[in-house]
């Protein structure tokens, strides 16, 4: 969050969802659990808040958007899906930057989760930039 630049910060975290994910045969067969953390850096309405969800982000929409790319089919990368998320997040207007978070939980015996995180922004117009 940033005060001075009218910024906030809309975050989901540990949202798990059984995903066809994986570049080997036996994950092309078999849904595994993932984890995604987003975290979006949101430019704040300008005037007085009045208590309505049309004057913020509405991080359910997010989550459901996120659903239906899991849902969409096979995806080899969690890198992929990553992506994916971050062009979803970027769509609205408001949002300057996020934070992609994707976990796969059962791939490594060993290891509690493997994945990948990523951070994207918007390109700044050449007016802003300098």
């Amino acid at each position: 969050a940033d005060a001075g630049r009218a910024v906030y910060h809309v975050f989901v975290r540990d949202l798990e969802l059984e995903a066809l994910i994986g570049v080997h045969r036996h994950e092309r067969k078999r849904r595994q659990p993932v984890r995604i953390n987003i975290d979006l850096a949101v430019r704040e309405n300008v005037g007085a808040l009045q208590d309505r969800l049309s004057q913020v982000l509405d991080y359910e929409v997010l989550v459901d958007e996120i659903k239906s790319l899991v849902a969409a089919g096979h995806i080899n990368l969690v890198e992929t899906l990553a992506e994916q998320v971050a062009v979803k997040c970027l769509a609205d207007d408001r949002v300057e930057s996020v934070r992609v978070r994707i976990e796969k939980l059962a791939v490594l015996p060993e290891a509690a989760s493997a994945g990948v995180e990523i951070k994207r922004r918007k390109a700044r117009p050449d007016w802003l930039k300098g």
